[in-house]
């Protein structure tokens, strides 16, 4: 669905959406690493609660503004994410932790 880091990816989707700074959250630990090694090239990593709480709760015209801006500040770094393509990536993930919250489950995302 495009060629973007998604480590890097929900960072930036928590700035936008919940606050806080790129920083800071590199920082805390997030995304937080639950399987896998980065060197080898696959991880699996869980999302912070702060953005599966944010995904879940985010009306769809809160989700078409997020893509907006993640992809503002992709294009900063000279990267380009189709609106769409990053519209239907962020609206899948917020009907994903929709499912998972009534599950009482958490997101993960596996990267190889």
């Amino acid at each position: 669905m495009g060629n973007f880091d998604p480590e890097e990816a929900v960072v930036e989707w928590e700035c936008l959406l919940a606050g806080g700074s790129f920083e800071e959250l590199i920082g805390a630990g997030e995304p937080r690493i639950v399987a896998g090694e980065e060197n080898d090239g696959s991880v699996v990593f869980a999302i912070s609660p702060r953005l599966f709480i944010a995904l879940a709760e985010a009306e769809h015209s809160r989700l078409r503004d997020l893509a907006a801006a993640w992809i503002r500040a992709r294009a900063e770094d000279g990267e380009t994410i189709a609106p769409e393509i990053a519209e239907e990536i962020l609206g899948d993930l917020s009907a994903l932790t929709i499912t998972a919250r009534r599950q009482g489950q958490s997101v993960y995302c596996w990267v190889a």
